[in-house]
Formats: structure tokens, C-alpha cells, sequence
């Protein structure tokens, strides 16, 4: 069975079934949390995030496969984002709820309020529901006023607006004021909105942070991005993260399609094709990605958002660079490792959460939580689908 029908079944069969178990039709939204041995905890904190991604992930299937009963899920997803994660009184999404709606952190993150534009973009495009993009476009106007300096975007505010410290998206042991994670998924969620809304101050954003990506993020000597960065958009830690820059590599090119302005894909395209040979070079062992590399050592941890996005950047090198056959290969090898190792067999079950560097679970880590959703395995099936790569 060719990889692209094997992806469909998976799709239709596993990950949409199982996140449709998770909906919660007494409170709202999808339920927040499930653990190893496949418990749900109804009563868990619902993250933001994931009740956006999640509706971002039922809208694309349903753009996809035009079955009604997924545009129904999206709606569920949407209606409970609009009621409850969003704040009426000071603006902006919350980080998390309670498991019946209440504000639980009401932390305001930049990250944060760009997967709620990533989720309502697109839903808009499923639905044609006009008041999702202008919620959209209201909080993209927040977070250019709210959340920019001379420099780049700020990125963790209490419920008012005033900054705080960055903890939710710095980790290794540094404070980070600014991070490329967050770049990434505001180009990611500024992309999306501009290819539904065609708003010429989106499109005007999007050049400015592919600018900011390539002369302050991009490391050319180093064939990699900085990940954690201080106001002024100083690295402050040697880091290379694998997963981030095959997943930038695609994100990127995808923005530079949307765009359809030659001289900037003439321009970001060898950053693009560097990342992609980097990280084949470095991180991958023929079968699956690696984490991270600190320092110079290496955290041969397989997460299962890594895996995800390594099949569709390779995919994409693939589509860039024809004759590099090495990168279907890698992803077609990288399919496989997933199959046999990172998605959970039992039944009720989903992805692992991580794995080791020979496919054994590793004890402990849920199966859904505030971050762990459809987001990365749901999307590397709708890309690999949409891509065709059987045609290959």
C-alpha cells in the first residue's frame, strides 16, 4: 500500500475517530487531558491552544474531505473558543480554562494568540462564518499593537497586558524574552490569514518577518536558527532544534507560495534548502529524527511532533529539489518508523507522546495534554494527502 493511502486510512480511521471521542458535550471544547493508560480526566484544565488546534485540525479535515460531520466538530471547537477563551473584558485568548469554562491562567502569550488566529482563519475558510475572521483580524490588530517592539514581538503579558516573565516558551534552563517558536507560528497563523482575508497589512507583516527570520534567526554558518533570544534578538544558548527547523523549512515555503513574490522566494529559498540538508545531514538516522542538539550533545529523544513534521519537511525538499530523492526516501523511512513505533496500537489510543531512538515508549507521558493534539500528526496527514506524494 502506497504512503499516501496508508496516511488517508490512519487520518480516517485513528486520529479523526479518536479526537471526536474527546469531545465534550456537557462543558464544551475537547476534553484536556488523557494519560498513559488511556484515562480521561474530564475535570482537566482545557488549554487554549489545543482547543485551537483542535479546531483548526477539524476545519482542515473537513476542507479536505468535505464530510459535514467534521465541519460540525470544527463548530464545536469554534463555538467554545468564542464563548470561553476568549476574553471580553481586557481581549485577547486566555492560556487555559477550567474544564466548565471558568478562566483558569489567564496569562495573555503572543504564541497563544496566534494559533486562536491560525484556528479562526481557517475556520472561516470551512464555514464562510464571517465573524470567525474578524475575531481573527481583531486579535492580529491586538497583537501588532499589544505585542511588537521596535524589534520583534513580545511575547508573555498578564490578563492586562502588562509583561511578564516568558516561562511558558522558555525551557533548557534560560529565560527567554523572545523566541523563535513564536516567530515561527505568528508567521504560520499570519499566513492562513492572509491567504483567506488578502488584508494588504498581513501581507505587509509576513515580509517583515521573513526579513527578521533570515538576518537575525537564520545562523548561516551554522546552517540552523537560534531558538531563545534576548530583547534585542541576541541567542542566548547554543541550541539547535531539529524538529523547528525541518517544521520552519516547510512552514516557510508554504508562506512564500501564499505570497507569490519571486524575489522573496528567490531570496528565502537557499535558507530553506539549507535547513532541509542540514538537518538530514546532522539529525537524521535513516529512520527517524532526533530531538535537539545543547551544547553539542545530542537528545536523541523521538517526540511525536518531531516525527510529524520531519515527514512533511522532507516531503517538501523533495518537491523543491526534484532530484533530491534522498528526502522522499527519508520521509517515506520516517512514515514507516511511525508506524511501527510512535503511533499507540492499543485500542482508544493515539500517538505516543515520545519514544526512544529504538521505538520503545517511554514511561509517563500522556496521550493528550495541553499541548499534545492533532496539530503535528493531523497535519502531516492532510499535507502528505494534498501533496500527492504517490504521484512521485
Amino acid at each position: 500500500m502506497k504512503m499516501a493511502q496508508e496516511v488517508r486510512e490512519h487520518l480516517t480511521k485513528d486520529i479523526i475517530p479518536f479526537w471526536e471521542g474527546l469531545r465534550d458535550d456537557t462543558y464544551g471544547g475537547y476534553y484536556g487531558y488523557m494519560d498513559q493508560e488511556l484515562k480521561v480526566d474530564q475535570k482537566a484544565e482545557k488549554g487554549c491552544i489545543l482547543n485551537s488546534r483542535i479546531t483548526w485540525f477539524f476545519a482542515n479535515a473537513y476542507l479536505l474531505l468535505q464530510e459535514e460531520s467534521l465541519l460540525e466538530q470544527a463548530r464545536h471547537g469554534y463555538e467554545f473558543m468564542k464563548r470561553f477563551c476568549l476574553d471580553r473584558e481586557w481581549g485577547g485568548v486566555y492560556w487555559s480554562v477550567a474544564y466548565d469554562g471558568r478562566p483558569l491562567d489567564t496569562t495573555k502569550h503572543t504564541y497563544n494568540q496566534a494559533f486562536a488566529i491560525y484556528a479562526l482563519s481557517s475556520y472561516y475558510d470551512a464555514s464562510g462564518d464571517r465573524e470567525a475572521l474578524d475575531t481573527a483580524m481583531e486579535l492580529y490588530h491586538m497583537i501588532e499593537k499589544r505585542c511588537t517592539d521596535e524589534i520583534g514581538y513580545r511575547e508573555a503579558f498578564d490578563r492586562e497586558f502588562r509583561e511578564i516573565t516568558n516561562d511558558k516558551l522558555s525551557e533548557n534552563g534560560v529565560i527567554a524574552q523572545k523566541t523563535m517558536n513564536t516567530l515561527l507560528h505568528v508567521f504560520e497563523a499570519y499566513t492562513e490569514l492572509y491567504r483567506v482575508s488578502r488584508e494588504p497589512s498581513v501581507k505587509k507583516r509576513l515580509y517583515w518577518i521573513l526579513d527578521t527570520v533570515a538576518s537575525k534567526v537564520y545562523h548561516p554558518e551554522l546552517h540552523r536558527q537560534e531558538v531563545f533570544f534576548d530583547r534585542e534578538m541576541h541567542s542566548i544558548l547554543d541550541l539547535h532544534s531539529y524538529g523547528h527547523d525541518i517544521e520552519t523549512a516547510w512552514l516557510l515555503q508554504r508562506g512564500l507560495e501564499i505570497l507569490g513574490d519571486p524575489a522573496y522566494t528567490d531570496k528565502l529559498r537557499p535558507m530553506i534548502l539549507d535547513l532541509t540538508e542540514q538537518i538530514y545531514r546532522v539529525a537524521f538516522d535513516g529512520n527517524s529524527l532526533a530531538n535537539e542538539c545543547e551544547k553539542g550533545v545530542v537528545n536523541e529523544d523521538r517526540i511525536w511532533w518531531v516525527q510529524a513534521e520531519t515527514v512533511v519537511g522532507f516531503l517538501n525538499g523533495y518537491q523543491m529539489q526534484p532530484d533530491h530523492r534522498e528526502y522522499l526516501e527519508a520521509a517515506k523511512a520516517e512514515w514507516e518508523f511511525i508506524k511501527a513505533h510512535v503511533i499507540d496500537g492499543r485500542e482508544g489510543s493515539e500517538w505516543y507522546w515520545m519514544v526512544t531512538k529504538s521505538g520503545e515508549p517511554v514511561a509517563g507521558k500522556p496521550i493528550v495534554e495541553p499541548w499534545k493534539c492533532p496539530y503535528h500528526n493531523g497535519r502531516m496527514c492532510i499535507e502528505v494527502i494534498r501533496r500527492n506524494i504517490d504521484a512521485a
